[in-house]
């Protein structure tokens, strides 16, 4: 744990840190003081414009999936843009894609300090179902120190966090920053960030940095200042099932024609086991276990199976793997789900028909080392050996990204630790985190970058569901942490 006393300012030669087990030395960094900053004072007095900011912001139904609302995803492009420019980063543009536009700036006077990117996302996921949403989602409302909107977490209120950050430090340091910094901030996250994947591969010059720093992911628990390490890859499938060339007369071809959605649900069934291994020949060959070090680090986070059970799935009980812990199936091991199946009737009243076709949504989440243009081949030769009798399968690929695993003893891992410990005044925990950011993979493997995963959401708020919230607090504290970190990382020898 660090140690550090309130209003001292001394220059140490090391530090050494302890992450849940994981043990680092942080070399070359000034002890700083925990007193109020010019940057904690701006913040202070700029509270109320910063939410009314963010609470504009939020207004915004930038619903990236959907067609109609292209108009607003372009109107949340421009407001990124306008924040850029009166946060002082310079060069600041709209960058037209095939879909939605991106938004790029810098502030690059800072010759040999390091070059930060700042990756966000300004779409947002569809509300729906509305009749869930205890106030509308595109209306922001305060309730219990939190901001209930879509977009309040995922990804608006953490990005915007960023910007805020910047303009702290530029006004309080004569229109300078203590080292470069990038933005590219897309409209896409939501639905694959496919312009931003072809993006990133032509512009390396324009995009070359040390780290980038995202603020996506969730602290583990309520004041634990958390880094994500590492983020499973999504390899996201279309299943279309086909029977007989049209629908039939369940009474007249039942017993003898193929029922498409029978078939696609029997061929899915087969996936996984009652125990929820995968079945699916090689697919677990380039599956890794974790270090010991970081196995014996989750070991000693605030983690309770009963509380996940009952407050955060809450369902009768878990499943998968019975080997593995709960957080090695959340991290560390490859996943196979159902997202929804439609074909046939399912309107009010009855029609006897027997399905011609059938859709199903299904995902892969994959794990370091995996690729999943593998697996994608491994999946299709297990169809081609499962598919029922006078059915035909069709999969499509609609998104792959890989795993990425950060080394958590990067100098900007080692900084970002050691400022989010003393902002929160506890000590840094490091995860993984279930879900994907198909950036951060083309971030390490076309730039060549780290990723600080830094992010101040709770387990509880909400993320794709109705009453997605943002804790205020937590805004806060983003902003304040960020800038600090951005000034400590300018420090590093």
């Amino acid at each position: 744990m660090i140690a550090y006393a309130l209003g001292s300012v001394s220059a140490v030669s090391a530090v050494r840190v302890e992450l849940g087990g994981i043990h680092l030395s942080i070399l070359g960094i000034e002890r700083f003081s925990l007193l109020s900053s010019p940057v904690e004072v701006y913040v202070d007095q700029n509270e109320a414009r910063f939410l009314d900011e963010l609470l504009t912001f939020l207004r915004i139904p930038s619903i990236s999936t959907l067609p109609e609302r292209k108009p607003d995803v372009a109107r949340a492009a421009q407001f990124v843009a306008d924040a850029l420019k009166t946060a002082g980063i310079e060069n600041v543009e709209i960058v037209p894609t095939a879909n939605h536009p991106l938004v790029y700036g810098d502030w690059l006077h800072a010759p040999g300090k390091p070059t930060v990117l700042c990756y966000g996302h300004y779409d947002v996921q569809p509300p729906d179902p509305l009749e869930l949403w205890k106030s509308p989602p595109f209306e922001p409302e305060i309730r219990d120190g939190n901001i209930y909107a879509r977009g309040s977490c995922d990804d608006k209120g953490q990005m915007y966090m960023h910007i805020k950050a910047v303009e702290a430090i530029f006004r309080v340091s004569n229109g300078k920053l203590p080292l470069n910094v990038k933005f590219l901030i897309e409209g896409e996250e939501e639905i694959g960030g496919e312009s931003i994947s072809k993006y990133v591969p032509l512009h390396k010059e324009k995009l070359k940095a040390d780290v980038a720093l995202v603020s996506d992911t969730e602290m583990f628990a309520d004041g634990v200042p958390t880094l994500c390490i590492g983020l499973r890859g999504l390899m996201y499938l279309e299943v279309e099932a086909r029977g007989a060339a049209r629908d039939l007369h369940s009474g007249i071809f039942g017993g003898a024609a193929p029922n498409a959605v029978f078939g696609l649900i029997e061929l899915l069934s087969k996936a996984k086991d009652a125990d929820g291994r995968i079945q699916i020949p090689g697919i677990y060959d380039d599956v890794k276990a974790p270090d010991p070090a970081e196995v014996a680090s989750w070991q000693k986070l605030p983690f309770s199976e009963k509380e996940f059970l009952e407050s955060g799935v809450g369902a009768s009980a878990l499943t998968g793997e019975p080997d593995q812990s709960v957080l090695a199936r959340l991290w560390a091991r490859p996943t196979f789900e159902v997202h929804g199946i439609a074909g046939g009737f399912t309107g009010a009243g009855a029609k006897t028909v027997i399905p011609a076709t059938a859709t199903a949504k299904v995902s892969f989440r994959l794990v370091p080392e995996q690729k999943y243009e593998k697996v994608l081949a491994q999946f299709l030769e297990w169809v081609r050996a499962h598919t029922p009798k006078g059915i035909q399968i069709e999969v499509r690929m609609l998104s792959g990204g890989p795993a990425i695993l950060v080394n958590p003893n990067h100098p900007a891992i080692q900084v970002a630790a050691k400022a989010f410990s003393d902002k929160l005044q506890k000590p840094t925990v490091f995860t993984r985190g279930g879900g994907s950011i198909p950036i951060v993979g083309d971030f390490a493997r076309e730039l060549g970058i780290p990723t600080v995963l830094m992010g101040f959401g709770l387990p509880d708020d909400g993320l794709h569901s109705p009453n997605e919230k943002y804790r205020v607090s937590n805004y806060y504290h983003g902003i304040r942490t960020i800038a600090y970190f951005l000034d400590e990382y300018a420090k590093i020898r």
